[in-house]
């Protein structure tokens, strides 16, 4: 009788029958011995120590964690508990044995069988593939539950060994701790004594001690090569490659394998792009609510993305640490950025309140506006339909214009056009600082692959002559026409966002005369204001709309330029968008603040546009129109926009993917659920993909909000508080964002933030333009200035008010131009003034420019160049006082370039010294009786080492030599000693 076949184990019943987990406590059930870190299998057979302490143990300690999970439960208030038995035990973070950690994953739904054959056979080309180059896979044979509806998907675990990990950190030149010596600390002076008092001033807004332990102090770290395995800092080989370093090596040699024959058949981009794959991604450290035990997942979200840490320095050594140097860059710099929007934030409501205060007693010429004695007949704003109008009706916006336009934001202009600079200088000093602790000293950007897109469309090859491999290659010729072509759409998408200004413009004109001819004295007065912040809200909503149109618009632009790789289609995309934004948000301001009341002409020869008259400013100027142009759009689409999207729309992304899972839960019991929930990659699965644009988008949110406060700073001095407002709340979206509502991103290298730094260096170079204009042409500075030095009587600004005003005959009027109503005032008008510096028409000149016209332009543009190049003159002055890299960091990097070099000679001088004992044992041996030296023969001393003899048998008796504790070059004269076990001395000699 045939015995009944017996169904296969399931990983946990294997586990469990060879007593390998012990799942009652999720923790191992017994010790395996542990193998030399040369070994390939030593990382496999490591045992794990449920106790450790280290930052390395935690990682791995958290995987036997048994907790709710919170990626679901935050989300949703009364979301069941969707963790598996696994997901909390070793399966959370390691393979079915419980002991290789995985370090990515990759994911395939099958939709339609009948085209999955073809990308199936490609699969497992892949994947066989990726096992020769050494990684262990870790496949779901079985069909698996649905993850997302009804798509059935499945996963494929990938563990990188200790062998591919050490030969691709050695190939790829990784730099990783050594057993650096012990360093004397400096006596510090008088200085440095000050400095540590005044550092304990930042206590409150340091992180916990525990938190710090994290990442601090910083090792000596070299190049890693295997023959120097025993110089390394190797107190565990499970932990000593930190996990984001694994899952950058296991993601290389995605990178590169092949999966066909082809020239273009490889790497896991065109794998994905294929259909093959529809995720890859490592996993996450575990959970981060308060019961999941402690990993640094948890660690980030309760001292970095909580609101409530919003006063505390981020962990920017953790971020890096746990998502790479390139998102480790960006809110490094960002927070950088909002710190040194401090001063510029209280200098700025300083001067504000400076506005306030003396808005009261020293506006001469508001004080003339609001006086019925003074009062004037104003020209009519529009034809015909418009009325004579009385000046002490622009009373309010008069004295609101001096909030902005007084001495003091002259000076904070100066300053504001200082800062930038300063900012960019010690940003390139905080720069150098981060490259030299997270080791990017000698980073080097790596040979990058054609884009999967271009070579899907490209039939041209060119051989590479750094390969020496046939690539596809798109001609200069064939170029041609795809840049005039997207030169051409830009060009239109450009003049769109102007006719939308244009559209706006039209708006005011009429709004404003429909207004001014109310017979409500409060709507009528008032004309002017509402028009504004109507028109300033509808601008925001029109550049809301068409950022969302332009960033379609460039990407279909840039794909239609076929970029060769990733980093030139990130460029292309990056100028396209930056320049469709700026022209998108500041074309608005730049009416406002170089155009609008410039060429309207005079009465009874006005300029005409569409047989519309254009816009005047109001007698106390447009600086009023223009701030409050700025504030609405600064406001509303950095503060509310941007700010509910971040808070909003992850949460809506995560919700979809939940949202059938939940209605599964619903009435079932607790064991029921804990049945059929979820591993820790599939929770990671069902997140947010960072996509492939990744931080382009935070970038570009930043860099415009830095327009705003740089460029038309000396109109809004409020835009830095309003930037630094925005910005600590942007910190902990964006934490909580990457956290715990996205997949944990490829982990990127970089060594600073790109291309961003030089539009940001533009932006500072522009801003004291803009800055030097708004001031001589917007406000009313120079013309001031000039009349209290020339033509005042007393040097004061008594009578400014009828200096800055003209005469017109009304009689003069066109038949076209003259109102309906003139006896709107209630008396009959023979003149009427408007905002120029003209002649009166009983001179001989009627309404030619008088020579206080002269007087004034010559001023402003004096103003503008003396403003330039005394600023500019300043800032190079700044950046030349200002090193890139502070003395201090000179010498930390001199001293860890001799001592690592120390190191390492010492430690191939002892080899060398080992080898020469190695051989000259074995010649003894093998020597005659009569040659091979007496046993009452001295041995010639060796100072600072132990005979070869003595050592030899201690190695292989798996005694240490006396004192000897691994490579310690601070040992004896300068030489280290080398001990271990046996498996040592073979990978030693």
């Amino acid at each position: 009788m045939a015995s009944p076949v017996r169904k296969p184990d399931t990983p946990i019943e294997m586990e469990e029958r060879v007593g390998l987990i012990n799942h009652t406590t999720g923790s191992p059930a017994r010790s395996i011995p542990s193998s030399s870190p040369s070994s390939t299998a030593g990382l496999d057979n490591l045992a794990r120590s449920p106790s450790a302490t280290s930052r390395m143990g935690s990682d791995e300690a958290g995987a036997y964690s048994d907790v709710t999970s919170q990626d679901v439960s935050d989300v949703f208030f009364s979301a069941p508990d969707l963790r598996t038995p696994e997901s909390s035990g070793p399966h959370g973070l390691y393979m079915s044995d419980g002991i290789r950690r995985i370090d990515y994953v990759l994911s395939y739904s099958i939709v339609d069988p009948n085209i999955e054959a073809e990308r199936q056979r490609l699969r497992n080309e892949f994947e066989k593939n990726l096992e020769e180059e050494g990684l262990e896979l870790e496949r779901d044979w079985v069909d698996p539950r649905p993850v997302l509806g009804s798509k059935k998907t499945y996963f494929v675990r990938i563990h990188a060994p200790w062998e591919v990990l050490t030969r691709h950190a050695e190939i790829t030149q990784v730099r990783m701790p050594i057993k650096s010596p012990a360093v004397p600390v400096p006596e510090q002076g008088v200085l440095q004594k000050v400095t540590a008092c005044l550092e304990k001033l930042l206590d409150p807004f340091r992180l916990p001690d525990h938190v710090e332990a994290r990442f601090k102090p910083k090792k000596f770290t070299c190049p890693f090569n295997r023959e120097r395995e025993t110089m390394f800092d190797i107190k565990e080989p499970a932990s000593f490659f930190r996990p984001h370093v694994r899952s950058r090596i296991a993601y290389s040699v995605l990178l590169r394998n092949k999966f066909g024959h082809g020239a273009t058949e490889f790497g896991i981009a065109k794998a994905l792009a294929l259909g093959m794959y529809d995720g890859a991604y490592p996993l996450h450290d575990g959970d981060y609510d308060e019961k999941a035990i402690d990993n640094d997942r948890k660690v980030l979200y309760e001292y970095w993305a909580r609101f409530s840490c919003f006063l505390r320095y981020q962990p920017v050594d953790l971020v890096r640490d746990y998502f790479g140097s390139k998102i480790g860059f960006y809110f490094a710099w960002l927070g950088f950025y909002t710190w040194m929007l401090f001063p510029a934030a209280i200098l700025g409501l300083v001067v504000f309140i400076y506005g306030i205060v003396t808005m009261w007693w020293e506006n001469q010429v508001s004080d003339e506006i609001c006086n019925d004695f003074f009062n004037e007949t104003m020209c009519p704003l529009c034809d015909k339909f418009c009325g004579y109008w009385s000046l002490g009706e622009s009373c309010q916006s008069a004295m609101a214009s001096h909030l902005f336009d007084n001495p003091a934001t002259v000076f904070f202009a100066i300053f504001m056009s200082l800062w930038s600079t300063m900012f960019l200088e010690l940003w390139k000093r905080r720069r150098h600082a981060l490259q030299y602790l997270w080791d990017l000293q000698t980073f080097r950007q790596e040979e990058e692959r054609p884009r999967p897109q271009f070579e899907a469309q490209v039939r041209h090859t060119k051989r590479n002559w750094i390969t020496q491999e046939d690539e596809p290659w798109l001609p200069f010729v064939y170029r041609i026409p795809r840049y005039m072509l997207s030169a051409v759409l830009v060009l239109f998408a450009i003049a769109l966002a102007v006719g939308a200004v244009f559209g706006v413009i039209m708006y005011r004109v009429s709004v404003q005369a429909s207004l001014a001819l109310s017979r409500n004295d409060l709507i009528a007065t008032n004309a002017n204001l509402v028009t504004t912040a109507t028109a300033a809200t509808i601008n925001l909503t029109i550049i809301l709309i068409l950022n969302m149109i332009y960033s379609h618009i460039a990407e279909f632009l840039t794909e239609l330029e076929q970029p060769r790789t990733e980093t030139e289609f990130d460029d292309s995309f990056t100028f396209k968008m930056f320049l469709l934004q700026f022209v998108n948000y500041y074309s608005a301001i730049f009416y406002i603040a170089f155009f609008k009341g410039r060429l309207i002409g005079r009465p009874g020869k006005y300029v005409y546009t569409l047989g519309y008259r254009q816009e005047e400013c109001s007698p106390s100027g447009c600086l009023v129109e223009l701030c409050m142009q700025l504030g609405i759009t600064m406001a509303g689409s950095q503060l509310i926009a941007n700010n509910l999207r971040e808070i909003f729309l992850p949460k809506i992304l995560v919700w979809l993917n939940f949202r059938w899972l939940i209605q599964a839960m619903a009435g079932k019991s607790e064991e029921e659920r804990k049945k059929s929930g979820l591993s820790r990659w599939e929770l990671d699965y069902l997140h947010v993909d960072i996509g492939p644009r990744g931080l382009f988008f935070e970038y570009l949110e930043m860099v415009i909000q830095f327009g705003f406060v740089s460029l038309f700073v000396a109109a809004f001095p409020l835009a830095p508080l309003l930037a630094l407002i925005n910005n600590i709340l942007e910190i902990r979206l964006d934490a909580q964002k990457f956290v715990a509502s996205l997949r944990r991103p490829m982990v990127g290298r970089a060594a600073d933030i790109g291309v961003w730094f030089y539009i940001l260096e533009a932006i500072s170079t522009i801003s004291v333009c803009t800055n030097a204009f708004v001031i001589a042409f917007t406000s009313e500075f120079i013309p001031r200035l000039v009349y209290t030095r020339v033509y005042s009587p007393d040097g004061s600004l008594n009578g400014y008010l009828n200096f800055s005003l003209s005469y017109f005959e009304v009689k003069d009027f066109a038949e076209e131009n003259t109102p309906n109503d003139p006896f709107h005032l209630g008396h009959n008008v023979t003149f009427c003034r408007y905002r120029d510096l003209r002649e009166p028409p009983w001179s001989e000149d009627p309404y030619e420019y008088s020579n206080a016209f002269w007087h004034v332009l010559a001023a402003r543009l004096a103003f503008v160049v003396v403003f330039q190049n005394i600023t500019f003159l300043l800032t190079r002055f700044l950046d030349l006082l200002i090193p890139d890299t502070s003395y201090d960091l000179q010498d930390a990097i001199k001293m860890e370039e001799q001592l690592v070099n120390r190191a390492i000679l010492d430690f191939e001088l002892q080899r060398t010294k080992q080898r020469q004992r190695h051989n000259r044992f074995r010649r003894q041996q093998t020597a005659p009786p009569d040659e091979q030296q007496s046993p009452t023969t001295p041995a010639t001393p060796d100072h600072g080492v132990d005979s070869w003899e003595a050592n030899l048998h201690k190695r292989v008796s798996g005694i240490s030599p006396s004192g000897s504790q691994g490579f310690s070059p601070a040992k004896g004269q300068g030489r280290g000693q080398v001990s271990g076990t046996s498996s040592d001395y073979e990978s030693t000699v």
